[in-house]
């Protein structure tokens, strides 16, 4: 009787199909699981094939929600203006230098490697949206990142400034992996702006990415 309902278990279980996992499989799950690794592990080893895998469906089902939950999360707090991929973006209005290109620019090798980025180019060459697509595929693959314009990031860390807590908003700024400063030299920025813009790119020299979209060449 116990086998058979161990293989109901495996196959079937209230209308819908249960996955079929060995201890090993459910430990590796509940690796991102705030669980208590004894207490599970002792569960686990008498669990039956079929109770397995329904714990193993829950751990996939949880995982895959807090990815979920964490990449939306990591959208909404780099302040795109907008949300733009690379699907349906036109490379023909783009160029790269010889040794390095789209590969290079998609893998995302620059930011594990805190390289900057300069995309440079006329008004309506798809700058910024290259930049808020970068930042989105950052963002998918679990990255914190910021998005700015040059102007409000100014604004920002000098009313920071004025507020006695300049500290604590580079701090902020700071925690990001990949920061986009946008439309940098569209607007002009006075000596006392372009020094706490420099502060920021000085504090993430070797730290983070910055990419920066400009129509200074």
């Amino acid at each position: 009787m116990s086998e058979s309902t161990d293989a109901a278990a495996g196959g079937r279980r209230g209308g819908r199909t249960v996955s079929k996992s060995t201890p090993d499989e459910v430990m590796e799950l509940a690796c991102g699981l705030p669980l208590t690794r004894s207490v599970l592990r002792s569960v686990v080893a008498g669990a039956t094939p079929g109770q397995l895998g329904v714990l193993a469906d829950l751990f996939r089902a949880e995982n895959a929600s807090r990815t979920e939950s964490r990449r939306a999360r990591l959208i909404r707090n780099a302040g795109f203006p907008c949300v733009k991929g690379f699907d349906g973006y036109d490379w023909g209005m783009a160029s790269f230098p010889a040794d390095w290109g789209r590969e290079q620019l998609m893998d995302l090798g620059f930011v594990d490697r805190a390289e900057d980025l300069v995309l440079y180019g006329d008004v309506g060459c798809g700058k910024t949206h290259m930049a808020i697509a970068t930042g989105m595929l950052a963002c998918e693959r679990g990255m914190p990142v910021r998005f700015f314009t040059a102007s409000s990031l100014v604004m920002r860390l000098r009313r920071a400034r004025d507020e006695n807590r300049l500290d604590a908003e580079l701090r902020a700024i700071g925690r990001a992996r990949l920061l986009v400063i946008d439309e940098l030299g569209y607007l002009p920025i006075d000596i006392d702006g372009a020094r706490l813009l420099f502060q920021v790119v000085a504090d993430s020299y070797e730290k983070r990415s910055v990419v920066f979209t400009t129509n200074l060449e």
